[in-house]
């Protein structure tokens, strides 16, 4: 009879262990998500809030599967994108040279439960991206203005046709990444527009479409 109730006590004692390991290890809800989102700290090199959010809707309605942020920061705009990528069932890698900048998203976004929806690298983009394997359907720039350019470029033979691209500070950093916007110019191969999701920081992004 005691070692009977031994083994019910045991039992219960393991079974309780895994009801609140499995409470510790569960994601946020949404209703958790949003609430995290608008107490973020974020810092001027973050994303705006109305930039991010148009960032997941643009994921989500695009119903994307691989996308790639160049220029990471905290990882606010990389949060929001994971959200969206973590409902369409898709995968997001996101780089940044600096190591803080890496160690703070990765803290953020397993706060957020998204560490296996995104994954950070730690390195200078130019060297990273020709060196990611398989193709992207959406990417997002926000980081040196005068390799903006180069970063779609080493992306560019990866994109799949119908991939979105996104470049953030397009009209206050227009001098810096001229390169950059006259390629979309009159380029038969991609549509774009300017748009303006969030007057937070009075600029605009430049949102691309692959046609062929």
């Amino acid at each position: 009879m005691k070692k009977l109730y031994l083994i019910v006590a045991a039992m219960c004692i393991l079974g309780g262990n895994a009801i609140f390991l499995g409470a510790a290890d569960a994601k946020p809800t949404d209703a958790e998500r949003e609430k995290m989102l608008k107490e973020f700290k974020r810092i001027p090199l973050n994303t705006t809030e109305g930039d991010a959010m148009m960032l997941r809707i643009l994921v989500q309605a695009h119903n994307s599967q691989r996308g790639v942020e160049v220029g990471t920061a905290t990882g606010y705009g990389a949060i929001q994108m994971g959200i969206g990528f973590e409902r369409t069932g898709g995968k997001l890698i996101t780089v940044d040279i600096d190591p803080k900048m890496v160690a703070a998203t990765r803290e953020n976004l397993k706060k957020f439960g998204l560490e296996k929806t995104v994954t950070v690298v730690e390195g200078d983009a130019l060297q990273v991206l020709p060196k990611l394997e398989g193709t992207f359907d959406f990417v997002f720039i926000d980081a040196l203005k005068r390799d903006y350019l180069k970063y779609f470029k080493a992306l560019e033979p990866k994109l799949r046709r119908g991939a979105v691209i996104v470049a953030d500070n397009v009209i206050k950093s227009e001098r810096d990444m001229m390169d950059f916007l006259a390629y979309f110019k009159d380029n038969p191969a991609y549509d774009s527009v300017t748009i303006r999701a969030s007057m937070e920081k009075d600029d605009g992004m430049l949102v691309i479409y692959k046609v062929r």
